[in-house]
């Protein structure tokens, strides 16, 4: 082995005002170095097509994000104090291992895998983050696979330690020729819900108008905001409970459905966002983004959506939840 890459972690948090610093080890052979100098790169790129169809100079591919670390020899003003992990690899590993740092920008999205096809082959779409090193005279050099060592990481969210307020959303269809209206109202228990925690939603409708409401669906839906060359919105269902529940008119009605999105039950949907995974294990549904706006902090939620159905017309309403990783996985 002539070059190895070591770091403490592979899973680096987001906590909205900071990233976690991406700080390492490179070891080298002083007989495979030579006179070259090491360099180590960070890489965040979103993969958009199949990696069998790069051919013919065409890659579907878009690097977000490059950042290059010369590690040896050495810049001044790159220096950074060593971490505690890094002193500790470098006492073990000798005078042949040398540190890097790396920043990643808060602006970055997180890892993220988008669910491939049964007949998709090869490394799927979606969001990584890759560690490269190599051994050049230059940067510019250019540089074979067989002649790097890569290193998948993630960047990830953690749920937040206070949660928000519990969501509730209602709406009030009104009908032609008739005064008398059709009201909906529904909410959650809570805001933020772990992966494979069962969502229970409130719903209470009050029929002041002529007609039956005959039946009501709700459903859970993913989100995902695509920014390529256009940005464009993905919806996708991921839970969903039908109901012939009925509603006679100038009568209420109140009940709590529960429904459960898990990964297990959407495995067939192509092109459903996944939480960013390493090599072959497996992952969950992607978490909800937060982001940083200049004054509040906010997120794209995933939606619980009510449809109520009488016999003309439909009526939604939308609740903005997060579905978020285990706070306590942090490290």
């Amino acid at each position: 082995v002539k070059d190895m890459i070591y770091l403490g972690k592979r899973d680096f948090v987001d906590h909205l005002d900071q990233v976690d610093p991406v700080d390492g080890v490179i070891l080298v052979d002083p007989e495979y170095l030579k006179d070259r100098k090491v360099f180590v790169t960070l890489t965040c790129a979103f993969r958009y097509g199949r990696e069998d169809l790069d051919v013919l100079g065409l890659s579907f591919r878009k690097d977000l994000y490059i950042s290059t670390f010369q590690a040896f020899p050495p810049i001044a003003e790159e220096r950074k104090a060593n971490s505690r992990l890094q002193e500790r690899l470098l006492k073990k590993l000798g005078q042949q291992a040398h540190p890097f740092y790396f920043t990643i920008p808060q602006n970055l999205p997180c890892s993220v895998t988008l669910q491939p096809g049964p007949e998709d082959t090869g490394k799927a779409c979606g969001v990584d983050f890759e560690i490269r090193a190599f051994c050049a005279k230059s940067i510019e050099e250019k540089i074979h696979k067989r002649n790097s060592v890569r290193l998948v990481i993630r960047k990830v969210q953690y749920a937040p330690e206070k949660p928000g307020p519990q969501p509730m959303v209602e709406t009030t269809r009104s009908f032609l020729m008739s005064d008398r209206s059709l009201h909906l109202e529904a909410s959650l228990d809570k805001e933020l819900y772990y992966h494979g925690e069962p969502i229970s939603v409130n719903v209470h409708v009050t029929n002041n108008s002529t007609k039956t409401v005959k039946r009501l669906k709700i459903s859970v839906r993913q989100y995902a905001d695509i920014c390529l060359f256009s940005t464009a919105q993905y919806k996708c269902p991921v839970a969903q409970v039908e109901a012939d529940d009925q509603v006679s008119s100038s009568s209420t009605f109140c009940k709590v459905y529960t429904l459960t999105p898990t990964l297990d039950k959407n495995r067939e949907k192509r092109g459903l966002a996944l939480d960013g995974k390493l090599k072959h294990e497996d992952t969950n549904l992607a978490s909800s983004t937060m982001y940083v706006d200049p004054h509040v902090h906010t997120h794209l939620p995933s939606s619980t959506v009510l449809t109520m159905t009488d016999a003309h017309s439909h009526k939604r309403c939308s609740l903005a939840s997060r579905t978020v990783l285990d706070n306590k996985n942090t490290h």
